[in-house]
């Protein structure tokens, strides 16, 4: 069993933290050193309470589904020897209210652009059928209920 940890620090900066308006700027801090300024974002905390250019839990939600995606895509693929040389994705995450009128991140659309070489490549039915590997093996697309979508060539 593996197990993966994060510290999540904040510090009150400013006196008007019971009246809403305090800075909401943290870090979080990974277990190999890794330290990333994170904020929410300005679209659920308007500025100047968040800080747009710092990574929001939103976009790490949506940037760790496509990571994980592309990860077990490459994977995948070297098993079934197509040689890949480049892969990029531009994740796209829509939250809508569910059915308790709560906020979600309801739907993860992946945009794959991928670059082969070497004597084997994929037919798009090859591809399809990688990213649906991909989906199913994937850590990240099995721990949530968010749909995700490979939108691909």
């Amino acid at each position: 069993m593996s197990e993966y940890k994060a510290t999540i620090k904040w510090q009150r900066t400013g006196v008007d933290f019971l009246k809403g308006k305090y800075s909401r700027e943290h870090t979080w801090t990974f277990d190999g050193g890794a330290v990333i300024p994170a904020s929410p974002s300005p679209q659920v905390v308007p500025m100047p309470y968040s800080n747009p250019a710092h990574v929001d839990p939103e976009e790490a939600f949506v940037a760790s589904i496509s990571s994980c995606h592309m990860l077990t895509f490459l994977f995948v693929a070297s098993r079934q020897e197509f040689q890949i040389d480049s892969y990029e994705d531009e994740a796209v995450g829509v939250m809508t209210n569910n059915e308790k009128g709560v906020p979600w991140v309801s739907l993860v659309t992946l945009h794959p652009k991928i670059i082969y070489s070497g004597g084997k490549l994929p037919a798009p039915a090859d591809e399809k059928h990688l990213h649906h590997l991909a989906h199913d093996q994937c850590f990240i697309a099995n721990s949530i209920k968010t749909e995700v979508v490979v939108h691909s060539r």
